[in-house]
Formats: structure tokens, C-alpha cells, sequence
């Protein structure tokens, strides 16, 4: 899933000759509703949107709202090699570019790969900030808040090869 990059305008000249590189791919077209990729599942595909708009969900929460021509779908889960991350669903009409084997089509095509690891990048860097303003806030604070230092920490540091979601209630959870 990928947000415009810079708002400052650089974003759209990029998803612009983004959507130029892709145009040999096949297109896949959706209603409003339909379920585009389910969290869960295995994926592996890019899909690149033309027109429309979609909701990324995360555990039934919606985290965003997708309608930029050059936004990218499904890299996280085709990157990591993992099932889907999240649940992509058409909130209106729309056209896609779809490369069913993403990583194939990744390696193949770099210039669309730095788009993709720009708009990763552009996303971590921005959750950072995020994070980074969270903890200035809460630095005095005990508990959870309290140990954002820590998670951080860990976020930014510690690079591991899977992430095993739950927690001490409920380590066992099935996602």
C-alpha cells in the first residue's frame, strides 16, 4: 500500500511515469466493495491503481484511504514474502494495473522498484517523525507510553525475519 510521497508535488511527477512504465501490464477492474486483497492470505501480486479510490484495513481498522493514479498495493506482502498485511477493498469503481507474480515483476523492472522502495521508505520515514513526536510527549510518563524508547529502539534497530503478532494475554493469536 503506497500514499503520495512528497506533497510538495515530486510524488505526482513520479506515480505519473510510474503509471507510463506499467502500461503493458494487464489491467483488473473493480466495484465499489469488493474485496481487492484479504489480510491474511497469501498475495504476491502488485497492483498499481489507475483509477478509484480503496480502503487499506488492518484487523478490521481502517488505517487509509488510497485514490492517487500510481499508488501501489500489495508490495508489503510481496516484499516480505509473507501473506497479506492488510485488506485492500474497492471503495469506488476501479482500474488497476496487476503483476499477478510481484516479485518477478519487481526484480525485473528496477526503475519500478526504487518507486516502490521510495514509497516504503517515504511511509517508515513519516511513521517515524510520527512516533519520534509521540515520545517527545510522553517521555515523563510511566507505563506503556513510557516505553516508547524502548520500541523504537527495537523498531529501528533489531531487524528480524518475521514478526510474531500477540501479546502476553494472547500469544497465540491467529492472523
Amino acid at each position: 500500500m503506497a500514499a503520495p510521497m512528497d506533497p510538495g508535488g515530486c510524488q505526482n511527477v513520479r506515480m505519473t511515469d510510474l503509471l507510463e512504465r506499467c502500461a503493458d501490464l494487464p489491467r483488473r477492474s473493480m466495484t465499489a466493495g469488493d474485496v481487492i486483497i484479504e489480510q491474511g492470505t497469501p498475495n504476491g501480486s502488485i497492483l498499481i491503481l489507475i483509477e478509484g479510490s480503496v480502503t487499506i484495513e488492518r484487523d478490521g481498522v481502517m488505517l487509509a484511504m488510497l485514490d492517487a493514479p500510481g499508488a501501489v498495493i500489495g508490495e508489503m506482502s510481496t516484499v516480505l514474502g509473507r501473506p497479506s498485511t492488510a485488506t485492500v477493498r474497492a471503495l469506488s469503481a476501479c482500474t488497476m494495473f496487476h503483476a499477478d507474480d510481484g516479485a518477478t515483476f519487481l526484480m525485473e523492472r528496477p526503475d519500478v522498484l526504487l518507486d516502490v522502495a521510495r514509497a516504503l521508505a517515504t511511509r517508515l520515514d513519516n511513521l517515524t517523525g510520527h512516533l519520534t513526536d509521540v515520545k517527545r510527549q510522553y517521555a515523563d510518563t510511566g507505563g506503556h507510553l513510557g516505553m516508547l524508547d524502548e520500541v523504537l529502539s527495537t523498531l529501528m534497530h533489531h531487524q528480524t525475519k518475521a514478526v510474531n503478532p500477540g501479546s502476553a494475554r494472547m500469544p497465540d493469536l491467529d492472523y
